[in-house]
């Protein structure tokens, strides 16, 4: 037989827990269990979903998972490993949709929200810049530059290249660490530099550099560095 949910003990299936607490109160497991619905014969959902996530460094691995890496899992079959991607790319394209529907940039958190899933487990440097008007309202973002950690980034007239081209008034850099260790290099110090100085003449001001990391970040305007 297959173990299913509702073969567990009732004060342990998620979704009876989901409907009395709340998506919040869930652990990642149980989040998985109900995407996932049923075991196989030898193991119930609870424990192929915990099996799936020990399997993992981090949950971001989720967002680079594959049915082949999915299928591996004992229990897991094609099915299974393409509900489980279908359910995750969803919530990927939300959280990307997040920022676009609030339109006007209020803080840096809101930036690395939505530019985390864009840079999960990426090996290089990738540089976006985040093109905005007036009100800070987002006009669009481009990706500038993928390369190497220790080759220098762009050059400034791209960048402006662009902004004049989209109409901005504002911009905010973002790139990201694939370490993970957001703290700003001597290199990064000088390009924000730079690239702050090259506003200030052209009257597109850079008003923040955000370094993003897959779990935290650095912003150049909150730690005053512009």
């Amino acid at each position: 037989m297959n173990y299913k949910i509702k073969d567990l003990p009732l004060d342990e299936r998620p979704r009876e827990k989901l409907k009395r607490y709340g998506k919040e109160f869930l652990s990642n497991e149980e989040l998985i269990a109900i995407i996932l619905k049923t075991g196989s014969k030898e193991k119930s959902v609870k424990d192929l979903s915990i099996e799936l996530v020990n399997s993992l460094k981090t949950i971001h691995d989720l967002n680079t998972i594959t049915i082949s890496d999915l299928i591996k899992i004992k229990g897991i079959k094609e099915v299974k490993a393409i509900t489980l991607l279908a359910a995750i790319e969803l919530g990927r394209r939300v959280s990307t949709v997040l920022l676009e529907e609030k339109q006007k940039i209020t803080n840096a958190e809101d930036i690395f929200h939505f530019f985390q899933p864009k840079i999960i487990n990426l090996k290089q440097e990738k540089l976006f810049a985040l093109f905005l008007n007036t009100k800070n309202e987002m006009i669009t973002y481009e990706t500038v530059f993928m390369g190497t950690q220790n080759k220098s980034i762009t050059h400034p007239r791209e960048i402006f290249h662009l902004a004049i081209r989209h109409s901005a008034m504002k911009i905010i850099l973002i790139h990201n660490h694939p370490t993970n260790d957001p703290t700003p290099s001597p290199e990064d110090i000088s390009f924000t530099k730079m690239m702050v100085e090259s506003g200030e003449l052209l009257q597109i001001p850079v008003i923040d550099h955000i370094i993003v990391g897959e779990t935290k970040y650095f912003s150049f305007f909150d730690h005053h560095l512009l």
